[in-house]
């Protein structure tokens, strides 16, 4: 019987995947998807130790392998290179957002979350001096291209860091302001790197995806997902239950009560086993705003490659993050 690709990416992106053939995937189609969504380095360990190859032929098991090895030591590249970057810096408070917070204590093994960029979250008056300290690393200024709205960014050629402030607006920056102060230190990269609060992060992940239309990698959502039940697979700092009256209130007050509630919406549909868990955190949105949210985005972003037919919607990105 086919898979399809949808129940495919379900199979590979589980930290338990169910045993069982794969051999009628599509996978002609899954690999080159796959690859491009950041899912290749956990589907390959996933079919080589998990699954024992579950009947995959030998050409995309040798891809998704060779892309597994990368992204192992292009992460410990990269980390080990900030690291050394920024562990005698005193004095300040930064957090590390997005992949580089993510891969050690949502994921198993970090190389299964590639890291393409550090992101980093600053007081605005703190970006140009950390950008001038990081030029004593060999990092410098490059265009944001991205389009995700960093203040700066900086590479030394090999990693590039995103440095971003105000993220919530500058008429929110108490908002802001309690980020900082909820974060919890990341000792390993020195003093002053902190981590967002697990209901921060949340919602910091919910505002990306707002800002880019649902147009993200689907690693996004397997964060996403890690974070909301809990990261069960581990015991770090996110390992606990949602503070759920919190994350619903700072969803309020930084008017992203309709990200949060699409991207917990995709994230039901595309793990059902998570649904009915996330029922309490779905903000209590009108029926209406629900079912456009619904049709607009949730479906599509739920289905691989649907999504295409909005990008670059501004009126989406202005109803979804409340401006």
């Amino acid at each position: 019987m086919a898979i399809s690709l949808l129940d495919t990416f379900r199979v590979l992106a589980s930290f338990n995947p169910p045993r069982g053939s794969l051999r009628q995937a599509p996978w002609e189609e899954y690999v080159d998807w796959a690859i491009a969504q950041g899912l290749a380095p956990l589907a390959s360990y996933n079919l080589e130790y998990r699954l024992t190859g579950a009947d995959a032929p030998e050409w995309a098991r040798d891809r998704l392998l060779s892309i597994y090895t990368g992204s192992v030591n292009d992460n410990v590249m990269k980390l080990v290179n900030f690291k050394r970057s920024v562990d005698e810096l005193e004095g300040r408070k930064l957090l590390v957002l997005g992949g580089a917070a993510f891969a050690d204590v949502l994921y198993p093994h970090v190389g299964f979350r590639p890291v393409l960029e550090i992101q980093l979250l600053l007081r605005r008056m703190d970006v140009d001096a950390f950008a001038g300290y990081l030029a004593q690393h060999e990092f410098r200024p490059e265009p944001d291209e991205s389009g995700h709205g960093a203040a700066k960014v900086v590479s030394d050629g090999r990693t590039a860091i995103y440095l971003y402030a105000d993220v919530l607006g500058p008429e929110r920056r108490a908002e802001v302001q309690g980020i900082f102060d909820r974060a919890t230190p990341m000792k390993m990269y020195g003093p002053s790197m902190f981590r967002p609060d697990l209901e921060d992060a949340v919602l910091l992940v919910c505002l990306e995806h707002a800002r880019q239309g649902y147009q993200v990698p689907w690693l996004s959502y397997l964060d996403l997902r890690e974070l909301v039940t809990g990261a069960t697979s581990m015991g770090s700092v996110f390992s606990r239950p949602l503070d759920v009256p919190a994350l619903l209130e700072r969803a309020r007050a930084w008017r992203l009560e309709r990200a949060l509630y699409t991207s917990l919406s995709i994230i039901g549909r595309l793990f059902p086993e998570t649904a009915e868990g996330l029922k309490p955190a779905l903000p209590p949105l009108r029926r209406a705003t629900r079912e456009l949210l619904d049709r607009l985005v949730v479906q599509p972003a739920s289905e691989p490659g649907q999504m295409s037919q909005i990008r670059g919607s501004e009126r989406l990105r202005r109803l979804l993050t409340g401006q």
